[in-house]
């Protein structure tokens, strides 16, 4: 009896089904301001497994085509922030976005965030963003004395603000915001959500000088309830509590 064997034709149609790879093409908006004052669309196309990252779909351009893609990352793992996007026109982290979930079989759309000047291809200046950021004095204030030992502080105390010390300042939020976009000189959610990390925490000592900050023309009160920031945030922070949160304080002088 002969032993069925399978032609070249059905080896190969079989290794492409058993394949995990799938075509992908990539449509990014592509800025060079040594070549062009205006941004073009530039289609690539990919063989990758859908169970990967945007991330890594960026990383196989930039490797194996094309070396002047431009864009920021560094941890890879939703931690640092720094390679926030528009993706397929939502704010993301294309290390935290997966191929599959994004619709693969149409063109994966990416580009720079929005609100912040284009420097090249996906990188923005980010120095308005954490300029506000600055603005706030995120850090501790206290008086008196340096303790001796740690201040403690309640679970119950730590509960209050747990939430905004999710942020990691990927400005996916703030670049989500339609106040934001028209004007640049509001503080923005991420400003104002590490203001809220700070003015409910029972240790320190400068909450009212905070809120004083936020009470200027282009703090809270610009907020317009939109949810866009809350949607945004990779992190899950309840973005519009937070701000809704400030409001408050500044109304009721308790926090």
């Amino acid at each position: 009896m002969a032993t069925p064997t399978l032609s070249k034709t059905d080896e190969m149609e079989a290794a492409a089904a058993a394949s995990p790879f799938i075509t992908v093409t990539f449509r990014i908006r592509r800025f060079n301001p040594e070549i062009s004052d205006e941004a073009q669309w530039q289609d690539f196309q990919i063989e990758i497994d859908p169970k990967e990252r945007v991330l890594d779909g960026l990383h196989k351009i930039k490797w194996d085509l094309d070396g002047t893609l431009t864009f920021r990352r560094s941890c890879a793992h939703g931690i640092c922030g720094s390679d926030a996007m528009r993706i397929n026109g939502k704010n993301r982290l294309a290390c935290k976005t997966l191929i599959k979930d994004i619709n693969p079989e149409k063109p994966i759309t990416v580009e720079a965030i929005k609100g912040l000047t284009v420097m090249k291809d996906l990188i923005v200046d980010m120095e308005p963003f954490f300029q506000a950021y600055r603005d706030v004095m995120p850090f501790l204030v206290t008086k008196g004395n340096e303790p001796t030992r740690e201040r403690l502080q309640s679970a119950e105390d730590r509960e209050r603000f747990d939430d905004t010390t999710k942020c990691i300042l990927c400005a996916a939020c703030t670049s989500s915001c339609p106040v934001f976009w028209n004007d640049g000189q509001y503080f923005g959610p991420a400003a104002i959500v590490n203001a809220h990390r700070f003015i409910f925490d029972s240790r320190d000592e400068a909450g009212e000088q905070r809120l004083e900050i936020l009470n200027d023309k282009d703090g809270v009160w610009r907020c317009r309830t939109t949810f866009n920031c809350t949607d945004a945030c990779p992190r899950g922070i309840e973005v519009t509590k937070a701000i809704q949160e400030v409001k408050r304080a500044l109304i009721t002088r308790r926090f």
